[in-house]
């Protein structure tokens, strides 16, 4: 049973280095950025390297719903403040592999693992002069989302697609999803490092 548990958990798919997350575990799984593929994502897909046990379950970075007003603090906004997952809260401008990104109309794509009601879908973008190589704090980002869905409570399908203009910027900055779930206390949490041309 060891075995066949391992197995689940380090299984790759037919081209060998991306990772089976699909684990079967008691507790439910939930979801991540797809496309474009967000910092915890890319650590399941060894893009990003050092990144700790997120690489096994990108789809679990839960935290604390009400950003920006609630949810995690500032340093561990990336994390949302799991403390397991805390390297995902490392910031220097070379850190993390980038993605491209373009100005305007863009698709914005969660994969989902476990459904759950939901409030809201929301992406925010951080500031022109942010600062690259300093902790996300609240003061990094623009706190107007970008781009926002509400479902008042409906369960969603497996795969969502937002479709996003993305604001003028030039160059690597960060955005953050947040997908608010209705029936708990928690939001889940994604940032996306975009190089954006």
């Amino acid at each position: 049973m060891k075995f066949k548990k391992s197995l689940l958990i380090m299984g790759l798919t037919a081209f060998g280095s991306i990772p089976f997350f699909n684990i079967a575990e008691s507790n439910p799984l939930h979801g991540y950025n797809d496309s474009p593929p967000s910092r915890a994502l890319l650590c399941a897909k060894r893009l990003n390297k050092d990144c700790g046990p997120i690489m096994y379950e990108p789809q679990s970075v839960e935290g604390p719903k009400g950003f920006p007003q609630g949810g995690p603090p500032d340093g561990k906004i990336a994390s949302a403040g799991v403390g397991q997952f805390n390297q995902l809260n490392e910031q220097t401008d070379t850190r993390w592999h980038h993605v491209n990104v373009s100005k305007g109309k863009n698709d914005f794509t969660w994969t989902l693992t476990a459904r759950h009601s939901t409030t809201s879908w929301q992406y925010f973008i951080t500031k022109p002069d942010w600062d690259p190589n300093s902790p996300l704090t609240r003061a990094q980002f623009d706190l107007k989302p970008f781009c926002e869905r509400f479902d008042n409570g409906a369960k969603p399908a497996q795969t969502i697609t937002l479709h996003c203009d993305v604001p003028e910027r030039s160059g690597y900055h960060v955005i953050l999803g947040v997908w608010t779930i209705s029936d708990t206390d928690n939001a889940f949490y994604q940032v996306i490092d975009a190089d954006i041309k």
